[in-house]
């Protein structure tokens, strides 16, 4: 009797580094590409690069704000940036490059591992976990560059990269890391005000520990440029011109420029957004949701605002649920920055930004996601390096609380 054959087909096994290897070439790769035409905005860096430390002038140093409203980093991303004026223009801009295209790799390991600690002793299959984080990263990569390498938007970058170092130190229930983390993007931008929720997922008795180190460190680095001089205050009236293909004209924000209630409402919806997911046990959502406030009441459509999506949805896929397929990550780069290829129509692109955000908050804040706690339930925590204390959304190992292995 003749045995059939069947063919299976099996999936490469990933090592600890193959699949960062593979993510490293394939940055490489982009940044390569893109390079040439780099940098579109590393002008705006330098020159506060060179102003911040030209304490001097009148235009510089702790006036930098007052003098350059147009400036809308924050000082750290000014003071990393002005690093890199001691090299000439050219060779500064290509080494800041890439020093941000590097950090890119770092968000995905740190990711991975934010994934693998949160779900620490619930019999995670770490080859789905690194295969998770490859397939997104193919994603996370050209938005990462765009950010990175084509505009040069060094006040993003730091922004993205310490909230998702936040991120880690939150896996690990270390409150004074996070808070300090979650400081230092606010410092680099503000526009990461809308990822302050993840701090609401600490056990609720380290919540005022995180607090504290978040607000005195975002009142060290901001303050003294308010103190010194009130019309400080003008950078945050600047405006831009509301483009006709951003989300916020279906709102009715028609207005040429900036509408005077954006700004307001995109860190509002942010941070409620941000809050609901906590509460509902879905924090690795709020980066994801603090990211769709931006693109839907912010009224330009730079490419770049679109990392910031892409490191939502890379914390979600790989943190947030199970799937082997990180379906977010690819649907995001394909509908927003695919979009901008293939869609002539600025009011059309308009909305599919619009239905993306829409789409893409009701499923992590409302869709059915399993419990990390129901698998292998009957391990016991004995067996894990932490004593779990609890958090809003289950066990959290705590490496400052250790408990000898039973044998």
């Amino acid at each position: 009797m003749e045995r059939e054959r069947h063919s299976v087909v099996r999936i490469p096994v990933l090592s600890s580094r193959t699949h960062l290897l593979l993510l490293t070439a394939w940055a490489v790769l982009w940044f390569l590409v893109v390079e040439p035409s780099g940098g579109f905005s590393w002008h705006y860096l330098r020159t506060g690069g060179e102003l911040i430390y030209n304490g001097s002038s009148g235009d510089g140093g702790l006036n930098l704000y007052a003098r350059h409203p147009e400036l809308q980093m924050g000082p750290i991303s000014f003071l990393v940036a002005g690093l890199f004026n001691p090299f000439p223009a050219e060779v500064g801009q290509v080494l800041a490059e890439a020093f941000m295209s590097a950090l890119g790799l770092i968000v995905l390991v740190l990711a991975g591992r934010s994934a693998a600690r949160h779900f620490l002793g619930t019999g995670t299959n770490h080859q789905r976990l690194r295969r998770r984080v490859l397939i997104a990263g193919l994603a996370f990569i050209p938005m990462w560059i765009e950010v990175s390498v084509r505009f040069a938007h060094l006040d993003d970058v730091l922004a993205l990269f310490f909230t998702a170092l936040a991120v880690r130190y939150l896996t690990r229930c270390n409150a004074a890391a996070t808070g300090i983390c979650m400081a230092l993007a606010l410092d680099s931008k503000p526009t990461a005000l809308a990822f302050l929720p993840l701090l609401l997922a600490l056990p609720k008795e380290r919540w005022l520990r995180a607090g504290l180190w978040c607000a005195g460190l975002v009142a060290v680095a901001w303050l003294p440029f308010f103190v010194m001089d009130v019309h400080s205050f003008a950078a945050a009236k600047f405006t831009i011109p509301n483009s006709p293909a951003s989300a916020l004209r279906w709102l009715g924000g028609n207005t040429p420029e900036t509408p005077d209630w954006a700004r307001p409402a995109q860190a509002a919806l942010g941070l409620a957004l941000g809050s609901i997911a906590v509460w509902r046990g879905r924090w690795a959502a709020v980066v994801l949701l603090g990211a769709n406030a931006r693109i839907l009441l912010d009224p330009s459509v730079y490419t770049y605002y679109t990392a910031s999506v892409l490191l939502g949805t890379l914390l979600w896929d790989v943190c947030g649920q199970r799937r082997l397929v990180p379906l977010w990550s690819w649907l995001a780069l394909v509908t927003l920055y695919g979009s901008v290829f293939v869609v002539p129509d600025d009011a059309t692109r308009g909305l599919i930004r619009l239905a993306f955000v829409a789409v893409s908050t009701a499923y992590v804040l409302f869709a059915p996601v399993r419990d990390r706690r129901d698998r292998n339930a009957h391990r016991s925590v004995d067996r894990v390096e932490g004593e779990p204390v609890e958090g809003p959304w289950g066990p959290m190992w705590d490496p400052g609380r250790t408990r000898p292995w039973s044998h």
